[in-house]
């Protein structure tokens, strides 16, 4: 019998311990470590307050209004997860035990041990990166100070300093992925652009064609360039522009250009220079729109894209020498490889030299003085993260400037695919979507007041043709 009590018992402390444990349990929150290093939040400025100086009014604005909006979102959202948190969670069902006909006296269950207090759910969530930080006492800027004797300018320019002071402390509160860049002209002239971590290359092209009222033709191109490695390249237009410039150091002197690049799109304009280089460049520089249409419905419009088959000779720069040797490379789908010395051509032969999933490709400026290169025609393949010199880097050289691109965009092509060419198609509709609205616009009859009119962009070159496909 004594043992029946003893087994009944324990029984009943396991059945409370499985009580406690089905309870439900608030895991403290854990503050995420902060930071030492200061976001850098502009790119092209050397002091913040300058970014936000140069700042258009409705791009000021627009800053002001996403932060409040993320405040006041934050705090619905903790508003109504407070009334979910005061819900406690409805206690276990009673767990019947069958216990054997026996004449003893079940000793006393305990009683469960006390839940902890709930703490408010704001303790509990971890902030999203746009609003952490963010108090609810924050307010909208200050009015001026009622002053008569204040002109109208001395009052736009105080709110304007007052908007500026507040962005600039929810800035560094919240943390928020966005950045103020400076795009300089090939005029000389810069835009100052407010860039949001949603918005892709494409966006911002659209932003700059509106300031600047270009003619949007699919060559134009934001650029980055690195005067540290002597550097540039042109961002694809599905980027997120944010990311690959918050990989840029601090106090960095890389440039973001606005500029036309031909070589940008070139590949669908005349796709026979890059899928049948090895033909007689007479016979291509001839080839009909149709056929040229048939090229890029069949590399580029089936279950995958088909990359250039490349082959040649080029030069690789040997690791922490300024030595160039001959190799022979073939570019395939899943990187680029070359032929060791002494080897035959054959594919068990072939050694890696890199693949594409972690590397972007860049043109290259006077490596010839620099590294002493057997010609200025070079290219380095590098991770967007590397800004200086590295090992890590690898340098080749083409002999001539055709060459050079061809290898270029043939990587291009085989580490983007489907999405280069979609691009261009996006740029194709869009450019002639903004054609027609400048069209109408140069159209309208200008009021008499106006002492200029707004220039009017001209469509460069004819129409390009383009394959079809999903």
């Amino acid at each position: 019998m004594d043992d029946i009590d003893a087994m009944f018992t324990d029984m009943l402390q396991e059945m409370d311990l499985l009580t406690q444990s089905l309870a439900a349990e608030v895991p403290e929150y854990q503050p995420a470590p902060e930071s030492s290093q200061e976001i850098n939040i502009s790119i092209g400025f050397t002091d913040l307050n300058a970014s936000l100086n140069e700042l258009e009014d409705n791009d000021l604005d627009a800053l002001m209004a996403d932060l409040v909006a993320d405040l006041n979102a934050t705090e619905e959202k903790f508003a109504s997860e407070r009334v979910t948190v005061k819900d406690p969670m409805p206690p276990p069902p009673p767990v019947s035990v069958h216990v054997p006909t026996a004449h003893f006296t079940p000793a006393a269950p305990t009683a469960p041990a006390a839940l902890p207090p709930s703490q408010p759910k704001a303790e509990l969530t971890r902030l999203p990166s746009n609003t952490s930080g963010f108090t609810s006492n924050t307010s909208l800027p200050p009015p001026p100070p009622s002053n008569s004797k204040l002109s109208t300018e001395e009052i736009e320019e105080q709110m304007k300093a007052d908007k500026i002071k507040l962005a600039l402390e929810k800035l560094k509160e919240a943390k928020v992925k966005k950045l103020i860049v400076k795009v300089q002209m090939t005029d000389g002239s810069a835009k100052t652009l407010m860039v949001d971590e949603r918005q892709t290359v494409r966006d911002v092209l659209d932003n700059l064609f509106e300031k600047t009222h270009c003619d949007g033709n699919v060559d134009w191109c934001v650029c980055e360039t690195n005067p540290e490695l002597q550097t540039e390249r042109g961002f694809e237009d599905h980027e997120n522009l944010v990311e690959p410039l918050s990989a840029w150091v601090r106090d960095s002197e890389n440039k973001v250009i606005f500029q036309e690049r031909k070589d940008k799109y070139e590949v669908f304009k005349n796709p026979q220079n890059f899928y049948l280089w090895k033909k007689d460049k007479k016979s291509l520089k001839d080839m009909k729109d149709k056929d040229k249409e048939l090229l890029l419905e069949e590399n580029f419009c089936g279950p995958s894209v088909i990359v250039p088959d490349l082959e040649g000779i080029l030069h690789l720069k040997e690791e922490g020498k300024k030595s160039w040797k001959p190799r022979y490379f073939l570019l395939r789908a899943s990187g680029l490889y070359y032929l060791p010395k002494g080897k035959n051509k054959a594919s068990k032969d072939m050694v890696c030299l890199v693949q594409f999933d972690n590397m972007n490709v860049y043109y290259c400026n006077e490596y010839k003085g620099r590294y002493k290169a057997p010609t200025d025609h070079c290219f380095i393949l590098k991770h967007p993260q590397i800004q200086k010199e590295s090992q890590y880097i690898k340098y080749l050289c083409c002999d001539d400037e055709w060459t050079m691109h061809l290898w270029v965009t043939g990587i291009r092509i085989a580490k983007y695919g489907k999405a280069l060419y979609e691009n261009y198609k996006t740029a194709m509709r869009k450019g002639s979507s903004l054609s027609s609205v400048w069209t109408n616009r140069s159209l309208q009859p200008s009021p008499t007041t106006s002492t200029a009119s707004t220039p009017s962009p001209t469509p460069k070159g004819p129409s390009i043709p383009s394959a079809a496909c999903s």
